[in-house]
């Protein structure tokens, strides 16, 4: 019961080199070493793709840095992405089953090329008393600032605090910690209101760098004035006769747009942007691929006959499909709705209401239309109805009666989808 992502390779690859170009055309990355770059996401079911596919996908298009969802997916991605592996998932020893990956990952041949992310004072305060036991090569990581988003993170006081305490700033005095930098994730749409103290206050106003223009977006701004809070910590530890690299003011940014970050760019002309970059790159062109499953049995049906496990009685007379695609493959499994607006609470109602009364609307298209179930999908496959009016109406079009061996399209979520085959990308 086959279900398969369909490609069009090129227009795919096309699409990525243009978010890749035109994002270090925003941040004026000229040189992408000193000013920043793309940092490709590869997390989960790799959006789709396969998280080894994304790898070697990140490696084709020359970036330096690669960012991952969690520790357990850095050995799938190792030996087909060479350079940097960022884990977003927050390093924490209270963790212990995350602990022991971690230690698995610290006696790899990669070990040297993985950046964690610290997100709490305890993570790092442990990480600069007990690094013997965590790393034996100078643990390379990014701290996380808490954004609006309000997930992980420091907050400024307690940014401050860490820095100041005698076992941190010794460990990176030595070069026992390797700082790479302050990481924002901040939210989908914009912050209602920026969570950053600095833009409470007037230390900003007596900076010598540039200011942002009137009318910026508020995760621009929030992005900026972290980044002058980030200064200012560094800038105390130099004052304590603590070197660090250039690495260290690197800002390593998510969801912001083009515009945003040129804006961000001209305000911080000399901090290096990291931007991570997940859906945008790899399905912003959504017409460059396209999930089918192929039609293993086409089935006469009359009113009123049982079907399935659950004996449903067909609405009319027509067609039963059985299609390759189930719960397995991802479909019909969706997170809910976001009902941030009318049109989707109303749609939302919908959908339940007709649920309610055992008809479900799956994500499978003939005819330019989206079909029903016959039941709920089975782990496999999935049964279709198919009216004898739809199919007289689609052949009087043109068409032609559904058979074994064609495939229907599917319009699923891509990041909970499961795939038995890729075509275009081999």
């Amino acid at each position: 019961m086959t279900f398969t992502l369909h490609v069009d390779g090129s227009r795919w690859r096309k699409h990525t080199e243009e978010v890749r170009d035109n994002v270090r055309y925003a941040i004026g990355a000229t040189d992408i070493r000193r000013l920043g770059d793309i940092v490709p996401v590869d997390k989960g079911n790799g959006y789709g793709f396969g998280l080894s596919r994304i790898a070697d996908q990140a490696q084709r298009l020359g970036v330096e840095r690669l960012a991952i969802g969690t520790p357990y997916e850095a050995a799938s991605v190792a030996g087909y992405f060479m350079g940097e592996i960022v884990v977003l998932q927050p390093w924490d020893p209270r963790d212990t089953t995350a602990s022991q990956v971690w230690a698995s990952i610290t006696n790899s041949e990669f070990a040297h090329r993985v950046v964690r992310t610290i997100a709490s004072v305890e993570a790092l305060h442990a990480l600069a008393t007990d690094i013997a036991s965590v790393s034996p090569l100078p643990p390379r990581v990014v701290i996380e600032g808490l954004t609006s988003t309000r997930r992980f993170g420091l907050a400024e006081p307690d940014l401050d605090a860490l820095l100041a305490d005698d076992a941190v700033r010794e460990a990176l005095r030595s070069g026992r910690i390797d700082l790479q930098g302050l990481a924002l994730h901040l939210p989908l749409t914009q912050p209602l209101a920026p969570h950053v103290a600095t833009l409470d206050s007037n230390w900003h106003n007596a900076s010598p760098m540039p200011q942002l223009p009137k009318g910026s977006s508020g995760r621009t701004r929030e992005a900026w004035a972290w980044t002058l809070t980030w200064i200012r910590a560094l800038a105390a530890l130099e004052d304590a006769g603590i070197p660090l690299t250039s690495d260290a003011t690197s800002l390593w940014l998510s969801h912001m747009s083009d515009v945003e970050l040129g804006e961000l760019r001209a305000a911080l002309p000399d901090i290096p942007l990291r931007v991570r970059i997940g859906t945008r790159l790899w399905h912003g062109d959504a017409e460059a691929f396209e999930a089918r499953g192929t039609i293993m049995a086409v089935h006469q049906i009359a009113k009123g006959r049982g079907v399935g496990y659950r004996q449903r009685k067909a609405p009319r007379d027509g067609l039963l499909i059985v299609v390759g695609g189930g719960t397995s493959h991802g479909v019909a499994l969706e997170a809910p709705s976001p009902v941030a607006s009318m049109k989707q609470r109303a749609v939302a109602a919908t959908t339940g209401a007709l649920e309610a009364v055992g008809r479900a609307r799956s994500p499978f298209i003939w005819a330019g239309k989206y079909r029903w179930f016959a039941e709920t999908p089975h782990m496999h496959m999935s049964m279709l109805w198919l009216g004898e009016d739809d199919v007289r109406e689609a052949v009087s079009r043109g068409g032609r009666v559904p058979a074994v061996g064609d495939e229907l399209e599917c319009r699923i979520r891509h990041s909970t989808a499961s795939f038995d085959r890729i075509i275009g990308l081999d």
